[in-house]
């Protein structure tokens, strides 16, 4: 019975999350299921795009699908989070640690408001070298700095880090000691770790030269820097040896040592120890995409990270896709770092080092790591790329369909070719009232909103959509004829449309026509027939109405347009009428001038109150002097007496 309710319920979950489409249009559906099985960081977003939390996971798919599931008893904090979601995104690594330093990066970085933040701000354990010392020791640290020595981790366990720090010490006979060496060499007997065989003794003199010392010490180096397998192997050995024996308390600690050993072996990509800032550049392909993937390391730590999609990459090779992104990229953006990592050199690499040189005002480097960690995070983005290539091509294949396939669809209803920009326009009035006019642009299926215009109608008196529409496709194209006369492209009026969509039939594509013959320009205009509902029901074109499939994606595209232009019309009338009343109501006040009517809106929460207001109000609230309250005060009370 028990499995069959839990059944249920797993079902009863499967159905919460399907369908699940936040506001703002992101499908939880589809993204959830693009989650990967691996270690990593989840980022949560609002609808302003801010993170409010970061997380991480061993694995990602069960912890970020556990979010949208029916509430389990996750409390009010929580359930306050998640109604606020508008997106998430997630960053993948390759081990739990990495996930959860770049989680602690992350969370120092932004700040999210729900994360619990620590006030003292503590650090991950740091192994510390004194390399620059004749006899160097290794030492716990909580921080790094530029003091000549060399700093191994972060760890998430400072336990092991000490545990580590010993068994080093003892399996290369390293002091632990404060004496200053060689100045204090032969003037005290040797601690008690010499006489118990934990270190080589170099405070005794003739004991240890600092070359011999020296040999040991890049013993030491050589196993921080991950050569742990002849180390693990003698561990392993003697552990057993020692079980053999029956020696079970010397097993036992041999066992610890190697399990402290293992957890410093998991070593991490996610943080620097020279505090430099390095771009980790990385890239996914195959023969139709391109997903260009960049790490943002800033002070020594991952802070973020960003992917590009790489258009026209046909026949072009990973060298050249790479080149053309840190061309484009790089001459866009304020901050360049010291070094970029790339994953393979290029033939232009030194005239792009010297080009970024020259941007940041100090020399940069453009660098192809072949081994170590940087190479090992090169490949770390390089996943992350390739993950986006792959999860994301059923999104992007979507979004082709609803924008250049549908594009596709309309050329062939109409039979023609190239139609990449689309213009469309909207005629708005209440009775006449102050007509106004919209134009809207779609480029490649897509809006394009920094060429939407609006036009008042100077010429129309009255609710005459056809000569408002005459009148502003001819002050467009002329405008736009001007512009290409002049040389100039600060209004954006002179690039053309390959076609104009009209928001009704016959009549308004013969006034569109109309007016592109007096002009002498060859642009074709559609009509979007509607039916006795006023839905498009068909278009007409050529003198033919065409009848559409409703279910295609190029009438779903021509209602999408249809749809914009109306709301950019509307919302444009709109704010004009909001800005009419507000003048004829305060503006033919006398004393009532552009200043005062400002401090007045600011004080008020309406007209309305400003009608009912006192003259003490209108003075405290509205900043006025006395007479001119009293003007306003009479002039409301005049105003309904009438």
């Amino acid at each position: 019975m028990t499995t069959e309710i839990r059944q249920a319920e797993t079902e009863k979950e499967k159905k919460e999350v399907k369908d699940r489409i936040l506001p703002g249009g992101f499908n939880v559906t589809e993204e959830l299921k693009k989650l990967p099985g691996e270690p990593g960081v989840y980022i949560m977003r609002d609808a302003d795009d801010t993170i409010i939390y970061v997380g991480k996971a061993v694995n990602l798919n069960n912890r970020v699908r556990s979010y949208f599931r029916s509430n389990i008893g996750r409390g009010p904090k929580i359930d306050r989070m998640v109604s606020l979601i508008r997106r998430f995104e997630y960053i993948v690594t390759d081990s739990e640690l990495e996930a959860l330093v770049l989680e602690n990066n992350l969370i120092k970085e932004h700040e999210p408001r729900y994360n619990t933040m620590l006030r003292d701000d503590k650090t991950y354990p740091y192994i510390r070298v004194s390399t620059g010392e004749d006899y160097p020791r290794i030492t716990f640290s909580r921080k790094t700095e530029k003091d000549g020595a060399r700093y191994f981790g972060p760890y998430t366990s400072a336990d092991a880090v000490r545990e580590s720090i010993d068994l080093i010490n003892r399996l290369y006979g390293l002091r632990d000691c404060s004496r200053k060496l060689p100045r204090d060499i032969g003037k005290e007997r040797p601690c008690l770790n010499y006489h118990i065989g934990k270190c080589c003794g170099p405070c005794i003199e003739g004991r240890e030269s600092a070359e011999q010392y020296k040999v040991r010490i890049e013993k030491a180096l050589d196993f921080l820097n991950g050569n742990y397998a002849p180390v693990i192997k003698n561990l392993q050995e003697k552990m057993q040896a020692a079980a053999e024996n029956l020696e079970f308390e010397e097993a036992a600690s041999l066992r610890d040592l190697l399990g402290s050993v293992q957890k410093i072996a998991q070593k991490q990509k996610i943080e620097y120890t020279d505090r430099e800032d390095k771009d980790i550049i990385a890239l996914a392909r195959d023969e139709e995409d391109a997903v260009v993937q960049i790490f943002f390391i800033r002070g020594g730590r991952m802070t973020g990270r960003e992917h590009y999609y790489m258009k026209h990459i046909e026949e072009e090779s990973e060298e050249h896709i790479l080149t053309s992104f840190i061309e484009q990229f790089y001459s866009g953006t304020p901050f360049i770092p010291r070094e970029i990592f790339i994953p393979l050199e290029s033939s232009d690499g030194a005239t792009i080092e010297k080009w970024l040189t020259e941007k940041r005002g100090s020399r940069v480097y453009l660098r192809t790591p072949k081994i170590g960690q940087k190479e090992k995070l090169v490949e770390l983005a390089a996943n992350n790329a390739r993950l986006v290539l792959t999860k994301d091509r059923e999104k992007i294949k979507r979004d082709e369909g609803r924008t250049i396939g549908a594009v596709k669809e309309l050329e062939a209803l109409l039979g023609m070719e190239g139609l990449e920009r689309m213009e469309s326009y909207d005629i708005s009035n209440i009775s006449g009232y102050e007509n106004v006019a919209s134009m809207v642009v779609y480029e490649k299926g897509k809006p394009k909103k920094s060429d939407y215009r609006k036009f008042k109608i100077k010429t129309v008196v009255g609710p005459n959509d056809y000569a408002s529409m005459k009148e502003v496709l001819t002050r467009r194209f002329e405008h736009g004829l001007k512009e290409r006369e002049e040389g100039r492209d600060d209004g954006h009026f002179d690039r053309f449309p390959d076609i104009i969509l009209m928001d009704g039939g016959r009549g308004q594509v013969n006034i569109a026509l109309g007016v592109l013959d007096s002009l002498e320009l060859k642009i074709p205009v559609c009509g979007m027939v509607k039916d006795d509902h006023h839905r498009t029901r068909g278009l007409f074109f050529n003198n033919v109405e065409i009848p559409i499939d409703k279910d295609s994606e190029a009438f779903k595209l021509l209602t999408r347009i249809q749809d914009e232009v109306h709301r950019f019309a509307i919302e444009y009338h709109r704010s004009l009428r909001t800005k009419e009343q507000v003048h004829s109501v305060l503006d033919d006040i006398p004393g009532v001038g552009p200043k005062r009517r400002r401090d007045l809106m600011r004080g008020f929460a309406s007209l309305n109150d400003i009608r009912e207001a006192d003259v003490e109000t209108l003075m405290e609230k509205g900043k006025l002097p006395k007479r001119v309250a009293e003007d306003i005060y009479a002039w409301f009370r005049r105003e309904k007496e009438n």
